[in-house]
């Protein structure tokens, strides 16, 4: 059936984004997805609150773009984002300071409607900010035209997805209801591993080379050191004893 709906372009592909107090750089990632070569069926953006979304520069992108109301905290953003994803077959989750190539959305079409098995599917990283000072939206765009995009694409098994660009197709999240935990202890850390732990039961979890892009690691709009910190011991603990980590990952 994907092969089918891939080959009549009926695959129908939406980007769902959580942001969190950096409205300005959500504007830059809605100009960089504005440049995929095959556009977003839709934009399902879940705002923290009023002040993370510039309501007006949205308005710009109104064809596409759609407000699925507010929540606090990361894995409660993308639940609402996936209640809101009835329409669409597949769910590329990207963080407001990731910008994919302009081919992403293309590869990821090509990814899902050849490959059925596959459940999850995350990208490689041409440039990482997130340990380092991050990088300035224009500086990431020279990176990735300096890149150029992948001309091959080699396909391997992974443990988990990396959130920061996650794709999901919606199929089996639907029928066996599954969601982000939203009791992770104070912040998300490894909600991604968690989720595509979830899924796994039902399909593949790979990374393809196809699908690359550039993390900004904008400082801004995240979560104290301390309690970060201590969501790096406290969740994979959490999520050993949950069952959807294994501990050799955990520790």
């Amino acid at each position: 059936l994907d092969q089918s709906l891939s080959k009549c372009g009926a695959m129908k592909i939406a980007v769902g984004i959580a942001t969190k107090g950096r409205p300005t750089i959500l504007n830059e990632l809605l100009k960089q997805l504005s440049e995929q070569t095959e556009p977003a069926a839709g934009i399902l953006i879940c705002p923290a609150d009023e002040r993370s979304a510039d309501v007006e520069c949205l308005a710009r992108y109104a064809d596409g773009v759609k407000l699925v109301g507010m929540a606090q905290g990361l894995a409660a953003q993308r639940n609402k984002i996936i209640e809101s994803a009835g329409a669409y077959d597949v769910l590329v989750f990207f963080d407001d300071d990731f910008f994919p190539d302009r081919m992403f959305l293309k590869h990821v079409r090509e990814l899902f409607g050849s490959q059925p098995e596959v459940v999850v599917a995350t990208g490689v990283l041409i440039a990482d900010g997130i340990n380092g000072p991050g990088f300035q939206p224009d500086e990431a765009r020279d990176i990735l035209r300096t890149h150029g995009g992948q001309t091959t694409n080699t396909i391997v098994k992974e443990y988990g997805a990396y959130g920061c660009n996650m794709v999901v197709r919606l199929a089996p999240v639907r029928s066996h209801d599954l969601r982000f935990d939203e009791a992770l202890p104070l912040y998300g850390w490894q909600e991604d591993i968690d989720f595509s732990r979830q899924l796994a039961c039902f399909g593949e979890v790979v990374r393809s080379s196809a699908l690359s892009g550039v993390h900004l690691g904008v400082k801004g709009g995240r979560t104290t050191g301390l309690k970060f910190g201590y969501s790096q011991v406290a969740n994979p603990i959490y999520l050993t004893r949950k069952g959807t980590l294994s501990k050799s990952y955990a520790i």
